[in-house]
């Protein structure tokens, strides 16, 4: 890797992205195709000296909130958002932005845990931590949100599939309530002075963009129960009444239960009633 690579890569993408693309005037005496700096520094509200320094790598050590704005002014991709934040990071050292003495979130489950989770089977139930990452499922859940792809990654998450996974529209018809949730989760373990969720909320910032920055200031609070739409590849528009109960550990445990009959016989048919074998995730 060059010294300067995230300042290259700013570079590239502001010299692809036309005035067109950003609702700007072509104009006249354009060197380059792409926008000009002056333009995109006013497009991503920060100053054209200090968007030169980062080109220049004058200056490696750009926030979270101004790396999201120009994600956002370029209108970059999921993809290049992540390499954007990746760079960003490199740029660090390898360093992190969590204090090394911070507790970090409990990844491990307690027995009765696992025996509650056995004992919901074969309805749909999850396990997360306060950064909602997926620890345990019953083979129910699996079922229900395999498909949708939110179990892809290698430690899934609610937070990331609904923020940076673009088939997370498709599954959630109320989007915009579920991202909402998501956040309120994070702010409630943020507010406590959390690192590691600082961290997390660094990252979506620059990967997910103006979506989840514009939730960062509006007031909620978790839910710990409601009714839920999806939109499940398999089964069809499923009406899912969840409850969820807070455990020890900053551990939450979700259930997922029809809202109505026609749900009922859907979710019946896609996990066939069968009991299965508890699923733990990294174990």
């Amino acid at each position: 890797m060059s010294e300067n690579e995230l300042g290259a890569f700013l570079r590239s993408r502001r010299e692809a992205v036309s005035p067109a693309d950003v609702g700007l005037p072509a104009g006249y005496r354009r060197r380059t195709p792409g926008l000009r700096r002056a333009e995109l520094a006013t497009l991503a509200g920060i100053s054209v000296e200090y968007l030169a320094r980062l080109e220049q790598g004058r200056d490696r050590h750009p926030s979270p909130q101004v790396l999201g704005a120009l994600a956002e002014a370029m209108r970059m991709s999921t993809d290049e958002r992540f390499h954007l934040r990746l760079l960003a990071k490199a740029t660090e050292g390898g360093s992190s932005y969590v204090c090394p003495s911070a507790q970090p979130p409990v990844v491990s489950i307690r027995p009765t845990v696992r025996a509650l989770l056995d004992k919901l089977e074969p309805a749909p139930a999850v396990l997360i931590n306060r950064m909602t990452q997926v620890l345990a499922y019953t083979t129910g859940f699996e079922h229900l949100a395999r498909p949708t792809g939110l179990l892809d990654a290698a430690e899934p998450s609610f937070a990331r599939f609904v923020f940076t996974d673009p088939r997370a529209r498709d599954v959630h018809p109320d989007w915009d309530a579920v991202a909402t949730q998501q956040v309120a989760i994070l702010k409630c373990a943020a507010g406590l002075a959390d690192p590691h969720v600082a961290a997390l909320v660094d990252e979506l910032t620059v990967t997910a963009g103006g979506p989840f920055v514009e939730r960062l200031t509006t007031p909620g609070i978790p839910e710990r129960a409601g009714v839920q739409r999806w939109a499940h590849p398999e089964a069809g528009e499923l009406r899912l009444a969840y409850e969820a109960l807070e455990l020890a550990d900053d551990q939450r445990l979700i259930a997922y239960l029809p809202a109505d009959e026609a749900s009922s016989a859907a979710l019946d048919r896609l996990t066939g009633r069968h009991l299965g074998t508890l699923r733990v995730v990294n174990s």
